[in-house]
């Protein structure tokens, strides 16, 4: 009688590397809620928007950049990258860099409806596969005085945010009222929406 046949067993799951196209520690953190080991890296990347391109297609196009631009380093890797776009009409409100352009961020952006379109970008670098994504957040901030800018700049680094206000922190006194599908969207990273695209590439999330 012929022995049975030995049962085929499936070896472990291989795991693509994860990496982050960015250096910001607000993307860090949030990524790292996941609970997923992952790699930062510093893309290089021109930012500057193109004649004529909305905000929501400027964030979608750096945040493919972005990826793209570290590509060649980790070519069996799932990359993300991320980019923000802030705006009210056609007044676009970048990172301030100093703190008399925070404050004239500030002051600008009084009593009005911001938008901050988030684009996310995951690539996998094994296959050429894109997914693409724009998640915008409403932010309505309060009408401000000088004296409350003021003595909120003394107490945040808010210089290195796009919009000056970090809504994660002290910023979230500025605002009137803030609308998005995701909340950490207006943080730098929008964690609904790059969980989706992770699970499409087999990625197992709780």
């Amino acid at each position: 009688m012929p022995s049975p046949s030995p049962s085929k067993t499936k070896g472990p799951k291989t795991v693509p590397s994860l990496i982050l196209a960015s250096t910001s520690p607000y993307r860090r953190d949030l990524l790292a809620r996941l609970g997923l080991a992952f790699e930062t890296t510093a893309p290089e990347a021109d930012e500057s928007p193109l004649a004529g391109e909305r905000p929501a297609a400027t964030a979608e196009r750096l945040a493919v950049a972005k990826a793209m631009a570290v590509a060649d380093r980790y070519p069996d890797a799932l990359i993300i990258g991320s980019d923000q776009v802030a705006c009210h009409g056609e007044t676009r409100f970048g990172k301030p860099g100093t703190r008399a352009n925070a404050a004239a961020q500030l002051r600008t952006m009084s009593g009005k409806t911001v938008i901050f379109h988030t684009g996310l970008c995951l690539l996998n670098a094994a296959t050429g596969r894109v997914h693409v994504r724009n998640v915008p957040t409403e932010v309505r901030f309060r009408e401000l005085t000088d004296a409350e800018i003021d003595r909120y700049l003394d107490k945040e680094d808010a210089l290195n945010c796009a919009g000056s206000a970090r809504s994660e922190g002290l910023g979230i006194a500025l605002l009137e009222h803030l609308r998005a599908d995701d909340p950490n969207a207006l943080v730098g990273l929008p964690l609904i929406a790059l969980c989706d695209m992770l699970r499409a590439e087999g990625l197992d999330l709780p």
